[in-house]
């Protein structure tokens, strides 16, 4: 047959994939006619001391039953009733006509009890549509300093997974809040920030970050987030400046005529002042893959300070036809990528990649799996970067 007869070209993040079914409702439709969500990331952080004290233990979740909880209710469950004593001891339910009740696990009495495993990590907020503008003027002094909001889509085609929210984009952050020290009134700059959640939460602590990406509608869901989240960046005084950079062209875009193009004075501040380069779940295609890494090598030769990149990703694991075996094909070119930036040996440009253990503390409420992973780029030069 030369037709397809079916085609499931839809990718849905598992960010969203755990999140009850019946939170999922969208406040409004964006310019290319897909619904909208808006979910809340509990930050697990003290804003006043600025420590990691309470956030130790990532895997922690308000609410989550201590470990046998489940066990000693199903247990009572059963010897609820007159029956039998099986072999075990344990006292069975029979019915009317002697036949064995199986007793269902009994559900929990609210949402903040759960019987298993914690699995509803995002809380997307319900809102109709008239409740929607009230948001948009929301004073920011009313919002909570433990919460970021988000706005995203959920189940798209793959170009537009960036409108999504990826575990990756969460490890990036709680890594940024870790290394607080590190952003300390830096210009930060990251490459296809989708919904910006990252670079909101760098702004927290620098002093520039140039959220980028692609596409005016993805772009625009951008700013909207850093207005809903502006009650965070106030007290650090971070500014985040929402531009398009496409990795496939080799200038940034200076058209006063296209949404969010850059300004000469904001080339001249990025290419200045520049130190830290972030990317979060981007190497999930080769192509792309090369295209980043082909922007990071551009962009580190045209900036004036030696940086540091930190790249996030998830090291996702499928089965192919063609090795009959379950690989890793996407991660395992991302890693080559690492080898040839350590591996160049010509030119005064150095670069050093290294993984980082990813035991540091969980500030935001996610699943923290170990296919998670943050590498740490350096760049050294051997002489003076300026008299290059």
């Amino acid at each position: 047959m030369d037709e397809i007869t079916f085609r499931s070209d839809t990718v849905l993040s598992d960010v969203h994939l755990y999140t009850p079914n019946q939170r999922h409702l969208m406040v409004r439709l964006n310019g290319m006619g897909q619904p909208v969500f808006l979910s809340q990331f509990k930050l697990l952080w003290d804003r006043d001391s600025q420590t990691d004290s309470g956030a130790k233990g990532g895997d922690h979740t308000e609410g989550t039953p201590p470990t046998g909880a489940v066990c000693s209710r199903m247990g009572a469950s059963l010897q609820a009733g007159a029956g039998t004593i099986t072999p075990e001891g344990l006292e069975a339910q029979l019915d009317e006509d002697g036949d064995l009740d199986v007793v269902r696990r009994p559900r929990a009495a609210s949402a903040s009890e759960p019987l298993g495993p914690p699995r509803d990590k995002v809380h997307p907020t319900i809102l109709t549509q008239e409740e929607d503008d009230v948001l948009g003027d929301e004073a920011p002094e009313s919002s909570p300093y433990n919460v970021i909001k988000i706005e995203h889509t959920m189940a798209t085609p793959l170009e537009d997974v960036g409108k999504q929210v990826w575990r990756g984009a969460l490890l990036l952050a709680d890594y940024i809040l870790f290394q607080r020290d590190l952003f300390q009134g830096r210009t930060v700059l990251e490459l296809g920030a989708g919904t910006g959640l990252a670079s909101i939460i760098a702004a927290t602590v620098a002093q520039t970050v140039y959220c980028t990406d692609v596409g005016a509608d993805l772009l625009a869901m951008c700013q909207r987030n850093i207005a809903l989240n502006s009650h965070l960046l106030a007290s650090g005084g971070g500014v985040v400046k929402v531009k398009e950079l496409d990795w496939l062209r080799d200038d940034l875009c200076t058209d006063p005529e296209v949404p969010f193009s850059w300004s000469k004075e904001d080339i001249s501040h990025l290419y200045s002042h520049t130190t830290i380069l972030l990317a979060a779940e981007v190497f999930y295609d080769d192509d792309l893959t090369d295209a980043v890494f082909k922007t990071l090598s551009r962009l580190a030769h045209k900036l004036k300070n030696a940086c540091t990149a930190i790249l996030s990703v998830e090291k996702r694991l499928n089965f192919t036809l063609r090795h009959l075996d379950v690989t890793c094909e996407a991660y395992d070119h991302f890693r080559a990528w690492l080898q040839r930036l350590e591996g160049l040996a010509g030119g005064r440009l150095r670069f050093a990649v290294e993984p980082v253990d990813a035991t540091f503390p969980q500030l935001l409420v996610y699943e923290r799996i170990q296919q998670l992973l943050v590498m740490h780029g350096c760049e050294s030069w051997t002489t003076k970067k300026a008299d290059h």
